[in-house]
């Protein structure tokens, strides 16, 4: 039955034609008259065999089945064996997380699920969910290899901090460069973020091993900083401009894709411009402080 009935109203391929090397289908169904309402289509026959003979009784539709016109979902679509009804929205403006928590807690306030329904947030907000998650377990472990890796650089953890205390200020560049620029925090800002740890520790190992190759010829701590600061920020400045002006396009560009690598050159360009300039200033400032408190003295203080 199911078989005639879209036969008849939807039409169905009888058969397919062949001209040359084309072929079109042939697709056959009832006139628009036996279709075009609802007494038209109850009155649709559909043949059925009978036992004499194997001869086919005609019946009309209406003593088989009750024909309604009811409204529902064209579509019904199925995710790992059940039913779901999409909602798709998007976020313009502001970011994405808060758009959603917003969208939560005025749907817990207004909305009450019917029996057997739940909400999903899926999409773009389920992927960033998960790789938040993610950067909560992979940040910590990478921060925890570099503290180990300058702890066998340098064979003392005080001088792996020093190495570390540009980090936060590299960082506060990258969350200035966002605010000024309007952007909010994402995956892709946070990867930049990432980044900026990387060049952040390589601009304090370079200041500390000088410091200590200096600190080692007998020169006071704060004239070693001093001695290594100013020798070390004329490449550190380069490298951190080369890295700026290179990343700058992508900062202000607005075109497609842009929504994903804007942040990510935005908090580079951020952080690279403003780090290495107060890595140069403060961090040896703080680090010949904590240096100090130390007690440790120079072999020729030692001597006086």
């Amino acid at each position: 039955m199911n078989t005639v009935i879209q036969a008849a109203l939807a039409g169905t391929n009888a058969t397919t034609l062949l001209e040359g090397d084309r072929q079109f289908s042939v697709v056959i169904r009832l006139p628009a008259e036996y279709r075009s309402s609802l007494e038209a289509v109850d009155k649709v026959k559909v043949a059925l065999a009978t036992t004499s003979g194997g001869a086919n009784a005609y019946i009309p539709l209406n003593e088989l089945a009750n024909i309604t016109l009811d409204t529902g979902a064209s579509y019904i679509y199925h995710e790992e064996g059940e039913r779901y009804i999409p909602v798709k929205f998007s976020v313009r403006d502001r970011d994405l997380g808060g758009a959603v928590a917003e969208a939560q807690r005025r749907i817990a306030q207004n909305v009450k699920l019917p029996s057997g329904y739940r909400l999903v947030w899926a999409g773009e907000f389920e992927d960033l969910e998960n790789a938040k998650a993610r950067l909560e377990v992979i940040v910590p472990i990478s921060l925890l290899l570099i503290l180990a890796l300058l702890y066998a650089l340098f064979n003392s953890l005080r001088d792996s901090l020093m190495a570390l205390a540009g980090i936060p200020f590299a960082a506060g560049g990258g969350i200035l460069a966002l605010y000024l620029t309007g952007l909010n925090f994402s995956i892709s800002s946070a990867i930049g973020f990432v980044s900026l740890f990387g060049v952040s520790v390589m601009n304090g190992i370079l200041i500390m091993t000088y410091f200590n190759e200096v600190k080692a010829s007998g020169i006071e701590t704060t004239a070693a900083m001093f001695q290594a600061a100013s020798q070390r920020m004329r490449p550190m400045l380069m490298t951190a401009l080369s890295a700026c002006i290179g990343l700058l396009p992508a900062a202000v560009s607005t075109g497609i894709g842009s929504q994903v690598q804007r942040p990510l050159a935005t908090v580079v360009v951020g952080g690279m411009f403003i780090g290495p300039i107060i890595l140069l200033v403060v961090v040896p400032a703080l680090q010949t402080l904590f240096l100090d408190r130390t007690g440790e003295r120079s072999p020729t203080a030692a001597e006086s």
